[in-house]
């Protein structure tokens, strides 16, 4: 592919690239040298959960490797025992070394849903930060200063609102930086909330003497709450490796404004042509896109024809899943053993928000005790028969 088919190919769902001509520049040399483009994103290993929010990178990942280049999937085993501070209002836990290893191991069986296993080169940065000795990582001080750490603003959010920044947050910055160094990154991608620390690693490689990496930036996703940036603790994703039928009802579920995002980060649908559809067969569409991307065609046909059926013709889905309540068990309890919620959190806030029933009745007490068998329903899509000894 020609070098301006390429850029077009990379500017779609890039907020911004630092930059553009350093870019078309690299794409030309790669080009005439027939040597690939080396394309970095780094993923700490904190969530063993891709939900679609993660997708967006990796999805533009997918792109350089279709475009013929080499793109390195980086797990900070290492630095994700530090924790990125990125947009954190306060200090992460570190992760001990089994949990980082446990969630690596599955970050790298979901990735292969999106990325070419046969293409991908997966690196760990405890490969080079272990080998490291105090010496070394004190060295790596001395490529920022402290003033320019502290124009983060989260950091100087947190300051100003009297809490404590550690000395060790100060190094994750420099530690990602230095990963663009020891990988010799052209490229480097991340979501538009990790800006400081992309443009760190450029700052570093040029202190060693290296071509610095042309930065892209992705947008944050949406959650299917339409406001809040997708994830797990916000209860608004969509995981990879959600049940076909619980993915589609997700997606119908958010707002025609937010479908044109999705169809533009999620998708390689035309546009254009999105925007002549009705709005309800266009988000149908849409859900049928990303279920069959991640499970098959014939889950993503039987995931519509159940939402129709379910929500269309208001039944009840036919294969729902049972749950033999304890003696004087709770609807909290019943709706977190089973697994039809994630968290107590996520189970007070669909009570509060009416959005529980048990028989068509709504729960309004997280302490009611159902008497009998019955059919227990949480927000527009979940469905848990109960059955009472």
């Amino acid at each position: 592919m020609d070098i301006e088919k390429q850029l077009e190919v990379i500017r779609r769902g890039a907020v911004e690239i630092i930059s553009e001509p350093e870019l078309r520049k690299k794409l030309v040399e790669a080009a005439n040298k027939k040597k690939p483009l080396v394309i970095k994103a780094g993923f700490d290993p904190t969530a063993p959960d891709i939900h679609l929010g993660h997708t967006v990178l990796l999805r533009k990942m997918r792109q350089f490797q279709d475009l013929g280049h080499k793109v390195v999937f980086l797990i900070g085993d290492f630095t994700g025992r530090i924790g990125d501070p990125t947009g954190r209002s306060e200090k992460r836990r570190q992760l001990d070394k089994d949990e980082v290893k446990a969630n690596a191991l599955t970050y790298k069986r979901q990735v292969s849903k999106i990325l070419d296993a046969d293409k991908i080169e997966i690196v760990f940065n405890s490969s080079w930060f272990e080998k490291m000795s105090g010496l070394d990582i004190l060295e790596l001080t001395s490529h920022a200063s402290v003033s320019q750490i502290l124009a983060r603003a989260d950091f100087k959010k947190r300051l100003a609102a009297g809490e404590n920044v550690s000395l060790q947050e100060f190094m994750y910055p420099l530690m990602q930086g230095y990963d663009s160094v020891k990988l010799c990154a052209d490229v480097e991608l991340g979501g538009t909330d990790q800006i400081f620390n992309l443009l760190v690693g450029r700052d570093m490689q040029k202190d060693f003497n290296q071509p610095q990496q042309v930065v892209i930036t992705t947008p944050l996703l949406e959650g299917t709450d339409g406001v809040a940036k997708m994830s797990k603790s916000s209860g608004n994703y969509i995981g990879i490796s959600e049940a076909p039928t619980e993915m589609f009802g997700k997606i119908m579920s958010i707002t025609d404004e937010l479908m044109l995002k999705y169809y533009e980060l999620l998708t390689d649908q035309d546009l254009a042509l999105v925007k002549k559809m009705h709005p309800k067969e266009a988000k149908m569409a849409l859900a049928g896109d990303i279920i069959r991307q991640y499970h098959s065609t014939a889950d993503a046909q039987r995931a519509r024809l159940e939402f129709e059926r379910v929500f269309a013709q208001k039944e009840l889905p036919k294969d729902m899943p049972e749950y033999k309540a304890g003696a004087a068990e709770n609807i909290l309890s019943i709706l977190l053993k089973s697994g039809l919620v994630k968290s107590g959190n996520e189970a007070r806030r669909l009570i509060k928000d009416g959005a529980v029933f048990f028989e068509g009745v709504k729960v309004t007490d997280e302490n009611l005790v159902p008497q009998n068998s019955g059919t227990l329903k949480a927000g527009s899509r979940r469905f848990l028969k109960i059955i009472i000894p």
